[in-house]
């Protein structure tokens, strides 16, 4: 396998992709919002970097984003849920613990990970985090009404059209 290929698993009925190179201890990369596994992680380099290091390394496409199943179900999208998948992955793949490095939304599954998964993070980075890690993200609610808005210049809310605009990017 190279960090170019992808697989994939089934977990709570979706189709999630993930990719995996090199050997030795395992890390898990969870990326951020509106990103993958190639952007958030193969791109930068992280990947070669970890593997070079003798990681055996693991990168999961969450849900809804990336080349893994888009559920359009708002309560598919709970940290709680997205941890779930992660730990699935670790199943799937016959990893009992592993390291776990998130970034941004990624970092917040990491949290979940290891707060709901304890025996099964080794080690946990944490990045990209900001305030919302320790007092709440606020209300989703006009996100998710700006994501499926049809026409973006109906968007009223500041934090909903700053989230479209990345999006549409």
């Amino acid at each position: 396998m190279s960090a170019l290929d992808i697989e994939y698993f089934e977990h709570d009925g979706l189709r999630l992709a993930y990719r995996q190179d090199g050997e030795g201890d395992p890390i898990l990369l969870i990326h951020g919002f509106a990103s993958s596994s190639l952007v958030n992680w193969v791109s930068p380099g992280w990947f070669r970097t970890l593997t070079e290091a003798g990681y055996r390394v693991i990168a999961i496409d969450n849900r809804g984003h990336g080349l893994s199943a888009k559920p359009h179900d708002a309560d598919e999208y709970t940290p709680t849920k997205m941890a779930a998948d992660a730990a699935a992955l670790l199943d799937h793949l016959g990893v009992e613990k592993a390291h776990v490095m998130g970034y941004s939304m990624g970092a917040r599954i990491s949290a979940f990970l290891a707060l709901e998964h304890p025996e099964r993070v080794h080690s946990a980075v944490f990045g990209g985090l900001g305030i919302g890690m320790v007092t709440g993200a606020g209300d989703w609610e006009p996100i998710g009404e700006a994501l499926l808005a049809e026409d973006p210049t109906t968007i009223t809310h500041p934090r909903g059209q700053m989230f479209r605009k990345f999006a549409d990017q």
